[in-house]
């Protein structure tokens, strides 16, 4: 009898962007996937694709009682008429709730990614403080089961949640992010012309956008350079950048902003240097998998997931958070320097292969699935 898989995350664009191919991969091996998500623009190419998709109304950010109450009751009744054989959660709220009430449910075998730590544990202010408070007594208690696997992108987070007692370390698994497809992300020439800087992902204050545009201020005085957004505000966040801000950057010639891409691919094709100056907690992050892929060097803070990635020295510099100086600098030695950018590309290219395909993460997941089902791998 086929088994069946839920993926859950709390947004569509998650599930298309960092597990897409894990779900067809899963397919592949003969296992039926559903995914779960809020409603969004992905989920009718879900249904395109011949996967189900069921609609979970989670909020990301909301945490009034009545709307959390609502949500489990919601994600109980899916799981209680979906049945399945395993479920893995996907980013803080379905990796709790999701864990809980399939505890209520009867499900036994759950996989929980944990993708970072992130503002609760990492922030510094009050508000991080207290959600800290509320959200760690809830992992304890939604982790802590004999058959739960965890699987973590860096060693810090592992570490982190161990000694917190959050997961008992046996029930941890580390694989190195949601891995980079190379057949679609290949090693291309750098274009002729000014040199590109590129920031991709969503447009948050936490991600560095910020700094980034200082750093491009800095470099405007120094060099020639083109520094690109690509990437929308999010919403859910209240890290978010309003668009009247991006559009009072782009308008002033410091930044220009290419909002959202389907092609990533091209996008990289476009650029020179990648940089991620991101001011919290990452997995490894995607944008640094898929740059290094294309053989471009990154420029990223000096924390675990970008340190993976971008190793300093080698596949590009590491450099310390919420500082637009030291980025500059960093960003300027790869402007000056084409025979250092090529080098550095050309080590990162190879570090994926050997480590951050999408084939061999999602191989390790296949059979962390199979130690949970007491499936042979």
């Amino acid at each position: 009898m086929t088994k069946k898989i839920i993926l859950s995350a709390n947004t569509d664009w998650f599930l298309y962007n960092f597990r897409f191919t894990l779900a067809k991969f899963l397919r592949d091996q003969g296992y039926r996937v559903v995914l779960i998500s809020p409603p969004g623009k992905y989920t009718s190419y879900f249904k395109e694709q011949g996967f189900p998709w069921l609609r979970w109304d989670v909020g990301r950010q909301s945490i009034q009682p009545w709307r959390e109450m609502g949500s489990l009751i919601q994600l109980a009744k899916i799981y209680r008429q979906e049945k399945p054989d395993l479920v893995h959660h996907h980013t803080i709220k379905p990796v709790i709730y999701g864990s809980m009430v399939a505890r209520m449910a009867g499900i036994n075998n759950v996989v929980n990614s944990i993708t970072g730590r992130g503002y609760v544990f990492l922030g510094k202010d009050t508000k991080a403080h207290s959600l800290k408070r509320i959200i760690s007594p809830l992992y304890r208690f939604a982790l802590n089961n004999s058959n739960y696997a965890v699987i973590f992108e860096n060693s810090i987070d592992q570490q982190y949640f161990i000694e917190n007692d959050f997961v008992p370390a046996k029930r941890t698994w580390l694989i190195g992010g949601v891995g980079v497809d190379v057949k679609k992300f290949t090693l291309t020439p750098e274009p002729e012309g000014i040199p590109v800087i590129l920031f991709s992902g969503r447009m948050l204050w936490d991600k560095g956008v910020g700094v980034l545009v200082q750093a491009a201020r800095l470099l405007h005085k120094k060099t020639e350079v083109r520094v690109v957004l690509a990437g929308e505000p999010d919403s859910g966040n209240p890290a978010s950048i309003a668009k009247e801000q991006l559009e009072t950057w782009e308008n002033e010639g410091v930044v220009e902003w290419w909002g959202w891409q389907a092609d990533m691919s091209k996008v990289y094709a476009q650029c020179h240097i990648v940089t991620l100056p991101t001011m919290y907690g990452e997995g490894i992050p995607t944008v640094l998998l898929e740059a290094a892929a294309t053989g471009r060097p990154t420029v990223a803070t000096d924390i675990p997931g970008c340190r993976a990635i971008t190793i300093d020295g080698e596949t590009g510099f590491i450099v310390p958070e919420n500082n637009p100086h030291e980025l500059a600098g960093a960003l300027l030695k790869l402007i000056s320097d084409p025979v250092l950018r090529k080098d550095m590309g050309a080590k990162a290219h190879q570090l994926v292969l050997e480590k951050f395909t999408t084939e061999r993460v999602n191989e390790e997941t296949l059979n962390v699935y199979r130690t949970v089902l007491g499936e042979s791998s």
